[in-house]
């Protein structure tokens, strides 16, 4: 079967596009070869084939500049901690930069495309197209699992790794096979909450109150699950919402049911209100323990006046690591102060999105995605960060902390076994 060189040139033309390799080609041999006309559909199939492999190979291509994109939230009240994530792998980037990095031998320049999703679900889709238009090749988001659950079919829909440290079980169970977690998820969280609370020495009664939000709420209903299954009595199950700082008819109800463990899901300022309201009303033998909420450095210092205050929080923090320290030293050195959430985490998991680059020799997404899957590179402060099939973190554990009279906090135990 024979077809005519112009009938070639078109068909080629409509599958590969004008200033493609193969339609430049086919275009030279027409206008250069008049005597040559036709063309056999066997030299059309190899043509094309060899059309295919120029593609594929032209996908994974290695640029000069590499972009990670990070998308956080960089202004409003969780600004500090979106910033904080940023740090961790501005820091990495500009370290593997420094090195002289490499991919397949070539050496390559990595680029962090930062954006701020102002912990919102909507803006965080509208991010999300921003990165994927800028040729990012993953991302480093979201912070709030609301945000990045939103995100998420975004980047799947491109083939773009998504490394949150959101904690929310939903975000990895959307079937989606870009969605990789950086910490231990809120069922191992909510274990530990739970457990700990029933633990507790003196503990007779328990109150379980949550903020109102998904989050909160969530978290809660599987802490109060737990002390039960210890065989522990929850007196007061509340939701309040995430503003109240007038807690009286709570502080009431806590006094008359003689409640002597709070577990909670509201927020540090909350907390710190019902703390100050707590010890007007005689309640100084309280014990409150808390989740990530109120892991913050305000909290301990609010904390004063009742028996003692926990926190449990799937961000185990810098120093607890052997290689801790030499990383605080080099971010106080870059940054002028510490870290204030999870920049470690951050500043790991782009250490091994590097390493994964150079494993599969492409920063093709999808390729980069895969590789991701199986890769179980060293991370440099934490030492292990693996992603499970499911995308769930393999070495994800959840710390508990106490706020101390010296106004900080004081890691009590951790345990992925809960």
């Amino acid at each position: 079967m024979q077809i005519d060189a112009a009938t070639f040139h078109t068909l080629a033309m409509s599958m590969i596009g004008k200033g493609d390799g193969l339609a430049q080609i086919v275009h030279t041999h027409r206008n250069s070869t008049p005597g040559a006309p036709m063309f056999s559909l066997r030299s059309a199939l190899l043509t094309t084939s060899l059309a295919a492999a120029f593609i594929l190979s032209g996908c994974d291509r290695i640029p000069d500049t590499v972009k990670i994109g990070v998308a956080q939230p960089m202004s409003g009240p969780l600004s500090a901690l979106g910033i904080d994530m940023k740090n961790g792998v501005q820091l990495a980037v500009d370290e593997l930069n420094a090195s002289g990095f490499k991919i397949d031998g070539k050496l390559v320049k990595l680029e962090v495309v930062a954006v701020d999703d102002k912990a919102n679900a909507d803006e965080g889709k509208k991010v999300a197209q921003t990165l994927v238009d800028a040729g990012v090749v993953a991302v480093v988001g979201h912070l709030n699992s609301g945000v990045s659950i939103a995100a998420a079919p975004i980047y799947a829909k491109h083939d773009i790794a998504q490394l949150a440290i959101s904690t929310k079980p939903e975000f990895t169970q959307l079937n989606l096979p870009t969605t990789l977690r950086l910490v231990a998820n809120d069922a191992l969280q909510s274990k530990a909450l739970g457990s700990y609370a029933a633990e507790l020495r003196g503990a007779t009664k328990f109150a379980v109150v949550d903020d109102g939000t998904p989050y909160g709420k969530g978290l809660a209903d599987l802490a109060a699950a737990q002390i039960v299954k210890a065989n522990r009595p929850v007196t007061v199950r509340q939701s309040l919402d995430d503003k109240t700082t007038e807690f009286g008819p709570l502080v009431e109800v806590l006094k008359t049911t003689g409640v002597d463990v709070f577990v909670t899901t509201l927020a540090d300022f909350q907390v710190g209100a019902l703390i100050e309201q707590m010890v007007k009303a005689g309640l100084t033998d309280m014990q409150v323990v808390g989740g990530d909420t109120i892991k913050t450095n305000k909290m301990p210092g609010m904390a004063r006046g009742i028996r003692a205050v926990y926190a449990t929080s799937p961000i185990v923090e810098a120093r607890e690591f052997n290689a801790g320290p030499k990383f605080l030293a080099k971010f106080a050195a870059a940054y002028k102060g510490e870290p204030v959430y999870g920049a470690h985490y951050a500043y790991d998991v782009t250490y091994v999105l590097a390493s994964a680059m150079q494993r599969a020799q492409t920063v093709n997404p999808k390729k980069l995605t895969a590789q991701l899957k199986v890769i179980d590179a060293l991370a440099p402060v934490t030492n292990n960060m693996r992603f499970q099939a499911d995308g769930e973190q393999k070495y994800g554990v959840v710390s508990v902390y106490k706020a101390n009279n010296a106004g900080t906090w004081e890691a009590m135990t951790r345990s992925d076994n809960w």
